[in-house]
């Protein structure tokens, strides 16, 4: 059986689309050192060498739709492509877990 099929993402301009993807990029390297989560220092270390870079990429995606006049960013349609793309559960990495019950 196939899995269900995805919404299509929303039209985005090519710098609203690579914004999205150096965000995604950023969050699952801020989920991967959540101090939160647990795991081991060296995965942190990793991922945080790994964010600068990604970082850098952000600031230009954004830096490209300012010179090209995209001053507003669309946040219901970048807020759906986000959802399609599997930003609330890369997002969630990034949160406090839940206390635990008691």
């Amino acid at each position: 059986m196939l899995p269900p099929e995805l919404p299509p993402l929303p039209a985005l301009t090519r710098a609203e689309a690579e914004l999205i993807d150096r965000y995604l990029e950023a969050v699952d390297l801020l989920g991967r050192i959540n101090p939160a989560l647990g795991g081991d220092t060296y995965r942190g270390l990793r991922a945080a060498q790994a964010l600068v870079g990604r970082a850098v990429a952000l600031r230009d995606a954004l830096t490209l739709m300012h010179r090209r006049g995209e001053r507003e960013l669309h946040s219901g349609t970048l807020a759906r492509a986000l959802r399609v793309l599997d930003g609330e559960r890369r997002t969630a990495r990034v949160a406090l877990p839940s206390p635990p019950d008691r």
